[in-house]
């Protein structure tokens, strides 16, 4: 080979290797900046949406023409889980419920995990609709005992509560009326509970601050 096209051949080699080296660093930026923004949108025990997902979808969802609903609920005596099985249990527990709900069918849009032992799905349709989402949410719970990683079972139930999206109201409403009707099917023992917008305004006070940031 002469060294002219030895120098050509030499050359076109380190671009092509320079180009791969380029393209391998770009995809692993690109892996990295979309894993980031994976973890900050979504729970790391159960990887279902997380609050900040949820209020996002929540906000569009106000500005949007369909009918939207908000169910809430929490698992019933999940501090005793916790105290007399261990966290680990009580994680494999919140991944396992974050399976039952996410795989809800429609008309649930959004099943998310907001802290602790409390879940929300954001359910697209009228008060049937998501009267609907909410006990299927509370029977898939409770349905079936569920098993841990040691091969014993627990049994669970939740309590769940739901409003419906409608003009003018915000997110922190929104939020605060499914958390009351949430209290309110806990303290009845019901299981499930709609708010209705018709007997007065819902107990701001009772719920919890976290739902009040936004």
């Amino acid at each position: 080979m002469s060294p002219i096209l030895h120098t050509i051949v030499t050359t076109v080699g380190g671009i092509l290797a320079g180009l791969a080296l380029a393209g391998a660093l770009l995809w692993r930026q690109h892996h990295a900046l979309e894993a980031a923004r994976h973890d900050a949108t979504h729970d790391e025990i159960t990887g279902l949406p997380n609050r900040r997902l949820l209020l996002t979808r929540l906000r569009a969802a106000l500005n949007h023409h369909g009918s939207f609903g908000l169910v809430l609920l929490d698992l019933d005596r999940f501090k005793t889980v916790n105290d007399t099985f261990g966290h680990d249990t009580g994680n494999v527990l919140l991944a396992q419920v974050g399976r039952l709900l996410a795989g809800l069918d429609a008309p649930v849009e959004v099943a998310a995990r907001l802290s602790g032992d409390e879940f929300a799905l954001l359910v697209r349709g009228d008060r049937d609709d998501v009267a609907a989402a909410a006990q299927a949410a509370w029977s898939s719970i409770g349905g079936a005992p569920l098993r841990l990683t040691d091969g014993n079972t627990i049994e669970v139930g939740a309590s769940v509560g739901y409003t419906l999206l409608r003009l003018g109201i915000s997110p922190r409403q929104v939020l605060a009326e499914a958390d009351q009707a949430m209290y309110q099917a806990k303290r009845l023992g019901l299981g499930v509970w709609g708010h209705s917008p018709f007997t007065g305004a819902p107990d701001y006070g009772r719920s919890r601050d976290r739902h009040h940031q936004h």
